[in-house]
């Protein structure tokens, strides 16, 4: 699906194509395009014949993924940002990228599935002229401010999920622990994966490397860094505990082990002097049996063996291994 939003004459107004009129030099319109999951001939056609956009740009566009950057030629800039995936199941960390092509009177947007920085903007448009009236650059910085303010609940959701596992670390021996903790350090390096070199990129477009964004759009791009820094220490704070998350509950799960294996242990060494006692005397040969009946002598023996028992746990109780 294609949106086309026009801004002449003090008015923004929907399209249903793109006049390449706009585009001439010297054009006083602004325009903005969304390409919503456009297929290859038609996001081709568009950004190859209508906007004449680098064949390199637009096949990265077209791509189905591709991490930040931003890349600049000449008359415009190219630049990729992920959006965070609400959609995502079992709140696992996914995003998708939405490519911007920002020129000195266009703005273009791709992206695949539903975005709601995007669905936001473009609602804002519809009611106010000069959201599109400010300038191309001070829109784009208006979705990519949406964009990176939508991370925020999913990282509380990851900080939830993590404060979650540390307390059954230390509650629960659950077999599928471990899987959740190497998932939530997966999400982990996936956030890290992304706003990393999403911070250097919005980072770029705050020191005014590129004459398209001036001085005041700067000034909103720098603040914009300031919260993807946040995200980035975050994301190290969170690779930090889950990491230390996984070495307490390695150890856990070998004290549990010790621990059964102490009792196994015990268990063995309590009954080797009772085997080696009814041993001894069930075997086919006379024995001293004291002067004492079979009978007698049975619950005789019962007798030690339940000494040797008691002497051997009070023993094993004293020195602290049971």
């Amino acid at each position: 699906m294609i949106t086309v939003f026009v801004h002449a004459d003090g008015k923004t107004s929907s399209a249903d194509r793109v006049d390449p009129a706009w585009l001439a030099a010297g054009s006083s319109v602004k325009i903005w395009v969304d390409l919503m999951n456009p297929s290859r001939e038609e996001g081709e056609g568009l950004l190859r014949n209508v906007f004449h956009f680098h064949d390199l740009a637009v096949e990265d566009a077209m791509s189905a993924l591709e991490y930040p950057k931003v890349e600049s030629y000449g008359d415009y800039l190219y630049v990729i940002l992920h959006r965070i995936d609400f959609a995502a199941p079992e709140h696992c960390f996914q995003t998708h990228d939405v490519d911007f092509f920002l020129g000195p009177n266009y703005l273009v947007t791709i992206h695949t599935g539903d975005s709601r920085s995007i669905e936001q903007i473009s609602e804002i448009c519809h009611r106010n002229s000069l959201v599109l009236g400010e300038g191309t650059s001070a829109l784009m910085h208006r979705i990519v401010d949406t964009m990176v303010d939508n991370y925020r609940p999913e990282i509380d959701e990851l900080e939830e999920r993590l404060d979650g596992l540390e307390q059954q670390v230390f509650e629960s021996s659950s077999p599928s622990l471990a899987k959740d903790i190497l998932n939530f350090k997966r999400d982990v390096a996936s956030l890290r994966r992304v706003v990393q070199p999403q911070r250097d990129v919005v980072g770029r477009l705050a020191r005014r490397e590129f004459a398209l964004i001036d001085e005041q759009i700067a000034y909103r791009f720098r603040d914009v860094h300031d919260h993807l820094v946040r995200l980035a220490d975050e994301a190290m704070f969170f690779q930090d505990r889950i990491t230390s998350l996984l070495d307490a509950n390695l150890a856990t799960v070998s004290n549990q082990l010790n621990s059964v294996m102490k009792i196994l242990t015990v268990i063995a060494t309590v009954f080797m002097p009772l085997t080696f006692i009814t041993g001894l005397y069930g075997m086919n040969v006379d024995l001293p049996h004291f002067g004492l009946g079979g009978v007698t002598m049975f619950w005789v023996l019962m007798a030690i063996m339940a000494a040797v028992v008691g002497v051997m746990l009070h023993y094993f109780r004293t020195r602290g291994w049971i």
